[in-house]
C-alpha cells in the first residue's frame, strides 16, 4: 500500500495493456499518474478508479510523440511534489506498410513514442530511484523486438531498441535495489491494429489475440517479483525461442506472412 505521496507512473494508461495495468495497481491500493492524449477518457478514468478503489488519480493530457511532452511530464510530476515509486513505460504505436511507401513523419513520431519518450521518462525517474536505492521500471517491450519484422519494420525496430537497452541497464544498476523488467508480450487485443492500420492482416483476421488483462497480470507479476524480463503467453515464448535458433532470413519470412493482409 502505498503512502498520499507516492505513486505508479503508467503512460498510455486509458486503454489495452497500460490500463489493464492501471487496474492491477490501483487494485492493491497504489495511487496513479496517468498519461495519455485523450482527456475525456483521463477524467473518466479517475473518476471511477477514485470511487471504486478509494484512491489519488492524477491525469496529464500529453501527446508523448511530440519531442517536448516527456520532459513536460517530468516537469508536471516535480511541480506536483510526489514521489514516483513505479514507473511503466507502456505507450506505443506502429504502422504498416512497405517502407519506401509508408510517411516519414509519422514513423519519426512513432520513433519519439516507442524509444525517446521511454528515454526520457527513464532517465529522469531511474536518477531519483537509484538516490533513494529504492523502486521499479516496467518497459513494454514486444516480441517484434526479437525478430525483424516486414511490413512494420520501424516498430519492430524501435522495440528491438527497447528490449536491447533496457538489457543494458539492468547490468548497469546490478548492484542497487531498483529494478528494470521488460514485459514482451506478442499480438494483443487492443486499439494498436486499427492505430496501425492492420486490421486485415492475417493475425487479427484469425483473431488469435492475447487478453490484454493476461498480459498485464504477467507484467505485474514479473515486475513484483523484480525479473528481468517477461514474455507473456507460450506460444509467443516459442516463437521467440524460435527466432534465436534460425537465420534471420527465415524469421523475417515467417514474419512477413503474419502481417499479408486480406485486402
Amino acid at each position: 500500500m502505498a503512502n498520499d505521496k507516492n505513486y505508479v507512473l503508467i503512460t498510455g494508461g486509458t486503454s489495452g495493456i497500460g490500463l489493464e495495468l492501471a487496474k492491477l495497481f490501483a487494485q492493491e491500493g497504489f495511487n496513479l499518474a496517468l498519461v495519455a492524449r485523450d482527456f475525456s477518457e483521463l477524467q473518466a478514468i479517475s473518476v471511477e478508479f477514485h470511487h471504486q478503489y478509494n484512491i489519488d488519480v492524477i491525469t496529464i493530457e500529453k501527446d508523448l510523440s511530440k519531442k517536448e511532452a516527456p520532459f513536460e511530464v517530468c516537469e508536471e510530476i516535480k511541480s506536483k511534489n510526489i514521489r514516483i515509486d513505479i514507473l511503466v513505460n507502456n505507450a506505443g504505436q506502429g504502422a504498416y506498410g512497405r517502407f519506401t511507401e509508408t510517411d516519414i513523419h509519422h514513423e519519426l513520431e512513432i520513433i519519439q513514442l516507442n524509444i525517446a519518450a521511454y528515454v526520457v521518462l527513464t532517465k529522469y525517474f531511474l536518477k531519483d530511484m537509484l538516490s533513494r536505492n529504492e523502486g521499479r521500471i516496467l518497459n513494454v517491450a514486444s516480441i517484434a523486438g526479437k525478430m525483424p519484422g516486414p511490413w512494420q519494420s520501424v516498430y519492430h525496430g524501435t522495440k528491438a531498441f527497447v528490449v536491447s537497452w533496457t538489457e543494458a541497464i539492468q547490468q548497469e544498476i546490478k548492484d542497487t535495489n531498483v529494478t528494470i523488467t521488460t514485459l514482451l508480450p506478442g499480438a494483443t487485443a487492443t486499439d494498436f491494429f486499427h492505430k496501425a492500420d492492420m486490421e486485415e492482416a492475417t493475425l487479427v483476421q484469425k483473431g488469435d489475440l492475447a487478453d490484454p488483462a493476461k498480459v498485464a497480470k504477467d507484467g505485474f507479476k514479473a515486475l513484483m517479483a523484480g525479473e528481468h524480463k517477461i514474455v507473456s503467453g507460450w506460444k509467443n515464448k516459442a516463437q521467440v525461442a524460435m527466432s534465436g535458433i534460425l537465420p534471420d532470413k527465415v524469421v523475417a519470412g515467417m514474419s512477413e506472412k503474419t502481417k499479408q493482409t486480406c485486402r
